[in-house]
């Protein structure tokens, strides 16, 4: 009993980091007029949050052993639940964006040490299930926190997407001091890296800046993302050189000597490019060109959902009974990507039932690939560095999410372009079908008592309004095809390790050092 209350625990307060990933997309038009800033200015409650996950989250194995597990794990859950509360009492938008960097500084232990603590519970004959029930939470997290969100901010008010985690915090905390434990295998840190720590810090909080500021300032038409672009590949590379020569590293990059960690890092960070993308594209997809209701929208994603926990335990058993993870991992691959083409083929008709079959294409594919990926990349290390394992794949996760949804929006914004331009060229007083919707609109507007001219002035603005939403439609159907894209390119990496024995019980993680 006391090990099922732990891991509904542990896997609730990963839950709980996740969807404050994604919680506060929705809301920021109204925080922006609530505190009086601007849109551009409140968008860094985004990214100070992501910031400070991507430079916690590979630190955890050496903060635990630093630490304690049980000290840090519940420092990190009080942290994130008081600086929640913070966020929501904050009364201007800077105030807003320190809080939410403290409460992703809080949120980072909540991942790694999470799963670590839910592998020893379930030990090495049940590794995959382990996998399987963490895994629940990896997606959940994401694809909920954008309905649960709007849901909050339509029927209440902003801060309560913060609040909503205080007593959630408060459960969590009172949870885990009753039953966090240290773990059986501690390590001992003989001495801190602080240049490995600084020159972490500076180089992914610069690379992050520029993933997630890069489209809003139009990339390096602005002189601070040039700069920061030159400080994260110079800070980076002198902080793989560093940790790859000192003997204590903060993060020991040496396990990526592991074929099967390293290719299993770069398939996460792909399947984290999936996974946040779609989350990203297809909301803004229901509700900004289809026009869905949130609510709808919520709606459409949630059989995906409640299907996707169907996919993590089946893949589970498979591995459980056998089954080569690259088989798991391949068909994974095969029907995200057949999700990615049946949502490049929806048009401006399409109802909500239309999206439900692809969605939970998506959500099974992303299901297939959760834990077989885990399991193939601790397949190849030896029981001390696991944990170090797992929190670069956690990291890798996170990065291929940012890394993602810049690209994708990117290249949206480029295409949209585009395809305005080319519906454009047919709007001209040459062609028959655009002067006979014109005179009808201004016909229909003048027959509601506007002048003349501003009847016709009218129908160019619905021609025009027209062209944007099918220009946006086109475009975000081209943004799924590049994901889809993304994952077939992605593929043939798992030949670097196909001749690899069977890799289906991969060793336990007992310990976070």
């Amino acid at each position: 009993m006391k090990k099922s209350i732990l891991i509904i625990t542990v896997i609730a307060a990963a839950i709980m980091e996740l969807i404050d990933t994604s919680i506060v997309n929705v809301a920021l038009s109204h925080m922006s007029g609530n505190l009086g800033a601007t849109l551009e200015d409140t968008s860094w409650v985004i990214t100070a949050y992501a910031i400070a996950n991507i430079i916690v989250i590979p630190m955890t194995s050496f903060l635990t052993a630093k630490l304690g597990r049980r000290n840090y794990y519940i420092g990190s859950i009080i942290a994130f639940t008081f600086f929640s509360a913070m966020c929501g009492l904050a009364s201007n938008i800077w105030t807003l964006v320190a809080f939410r960097f403290l409460q992703g500084i809080g949120g980072g232990a909540l991942l790694s040490v999470s799963q670590a603590i839910v592998f020893e519970v379930y030990g090495k004959e049940r590794v995959s299930i382990a996998s399987a029930l963490f895994g629940v939470g990896v997606f959940l997290g994401p694809t909920i926190g954008p309905t649960l969100g709007g849901f909050i901010t339509e029927n209440y008010t902003w801060p309560w997407i913060f609040y909503i985690n205080i007593p959630i915090g408060i459960a969590v905390t009172v949870s885990s001091l009753l039953l966090v434990t240290e773990p059986e295998i501690k390590a001992k840190v003989k001495s801190v890296d602080w240049w490995g720590i600084l020159l972490l810090i500076i180089g992914i909080g610069s690379l992050q800046t520029v993933l997630e500021r890069g489209e809003t300032d139009d990339w390096f038409s602005a002189g601070y993302i040039i700069v920061l672009t030159i400080v994260a590949v110079f800070s980076l590379s002198t902080f793989i050189w560093w940790e790859l020569t000192t003997p204590n590293p903060v993060i020991d990059l040496r396990v990526l000597k592991s074929k099967s960690l390293a290719v299993a890092a770069i398939l996460i960070f792909v399947t984290g490019f999936g996974l946040f993308t779609s989350v990203f594209l297809t909301p803004v997809l229901a509700q900004r060109v289809l026009l869905f209701p949130p609510t709808i929208t919520g709606l459409i994603l949630l059989p995906g959902a409640v299907l996707a926990i169907v996919g993590l335990l089946f893949s589970a058993t498979l591995l459980k009974r056998g089954v080569s993870p690259l088989i798991i991992i391949t068909a994974g691959f095969v029907i995200f990507i057949s999700f990615t083409w049946q949502m490049s083929h929806m048009n401006l008709e399409a109802s909500p039932g239309d999206l439900v079959g692809p969605l939970i294409y998506r959500a099974m594919g992303i299901a297939l690939l959760t834990v077989p990926l885990t399991a193939l990349a601790v397949s190849g290390l030896e029981l001390k560095d696991i944990p170090q394992g797992t929190a670069l794949n956690n990291m890798m996760r996170q990065l291929g999410g940012s890394f993602g949804i810049a690209v994708i929006n990117t290249y949206v914004a480029q295409r949209f372009g585009l395809h305005r331009n080319d519906l454009l060229s047919n709007i001209n007083i040459f062609n028959d079908q655009t002067t006979a919707r014109i005179a009808k609109l201004t016909n229909y507007f003048s027959s509601r008592g506007f002048s003349s001219f501003d009847a016709h002035k009218k129908a160019i603005a619905v021609i025009d309004s027209t062209i944007n939403r099918q220009s946006s439609l086109l475009s975000y159907l081209d943004a799924y095809l590049f994901s889809g894209l993304i994952f077939l390119l992605a593929m043939p990496l798992l030949f670097l390790v196909i001749n690899r024995k069977k890799q289906t019980r991969p060793v336990v993680i007992v310990s976070d050092h």
